[in-house]
């Protein structure tokens, strides 16, 4: 399907965790729960970025939550990370564990915790 060779970079459980946290957020966003939202969605960017258009996907959802709290600089970060993501992907060079929110550096690598970083191996 679609949907798996978008994800295919990843290992079955990071593609089922990050399915869960994409559907998750969504519910987040129809129930108006901002930080649940974002917490969803950052555990989504964390678990797409080896797989480019998973994590292209992902930037997207975050550009419509900057835009739906009408955050100018979550916008501005996020159109830059939309068009960054697929390369940094395609060539692994992308900040390992960055959550993926304007407001923390594009380049910064970040702890990935515990239960993330397994879903990864």
């Amino acid at each position: 399907s679609r949907r798996e060779s978008i994800m295919s970079r990843l290992p079955t459980p990071a593609r089922q965790a990050l399915t869960a946290a994409l559907v998750a957020a969504d519910q987040a966003r129809r129930d108006g729960d901002a930080a649940t939202r974002w917490a969803n969605l950052e555990d989504a960017h964390v678990l797409s970025q080896p797989a480019a258009a998973a994590h292209v996907r992902v930037h997207l959802r975050m550009l419509r939550a900057g835009w739906d709290g009408r955050d100018r600089t979550e916008i501005k970060g996020q159109l830059l990370r939309v068009i960054v993501a697929a390369p940094g992907s395609w060539s692994g060079r992308y900040p390992k564990g960055n959550t993926g929110r304007a407001r923390v550096p594009a380049t910064l690598p970040m702890s990935i915790r515990p239960e993330l970083a397994r879903l990864l191996e």
